[in-house]
């Protein structure tokens, strides 16, 4: 019997698929932790805008918190009980104050000069001229 044969036996086969997913993103965070690790924060944050260097803190840290979060489920300790929960929300408010001011950075600016002539153009204004253009007769006929 090979070692994948008592793994197997180990476990029921439902979650084999489960597990199989949480392994690859195990790898994945390991594969990030060790890219982010590689750079020291330092050169990373002066290459960055203070709004950016916002972003990647709070990433940083929600990952972290979430991190412990998994390692108490492991525990066998509720994490839904535990400051960490807190935590996290306390965290993801400030992602989105993070967020709200990424959206108005992103939302375009009203020229209200543009604007007000783009309204004042398109709005037919009774002048002299079309006035004496209403008045005068149709072709045709002339009256007498």
């Amino acid at each position: 019997m090979s070692e994948d044969d008592n793994n197997m036996e180990e476990y029921p086969t439902e979650i084999h698929d489960y597990l199989a997913a949480f392994e690859k993103s195990l790898g994945s965070v390991d594969k990030m932790l060790k890219t982010m690790i590689s750079v020291s924060r330092s050169e990373l944050l002066q290459k960055l805008d203070p709004l950016e260097q916002a972003k990647l803190d709070l990433v940083s840290v929600y990952t972290l918190n979430s991190m412990f979060w998994v390692y108490l489920a492991t525990q066998g300790i509720n994490p839904k009980e535990h400051p960490v929960k807190l935590e996290l929300e306390r965290i993801r408010t400030y992602m989105n104050k993070v967020k709200e001011i990424t959206d108005k950075k992103k939302a375009s600016k009203l020229d209200k000069g543009a604007a007000s002539r783009f309204v004042k153009s398109a709005l037919w204004e009774p002048n002299a001229e079309n006035e004496h253009s209403s008045k005068t007769p149709a072709k045709g006929k002339k009256r007498q």
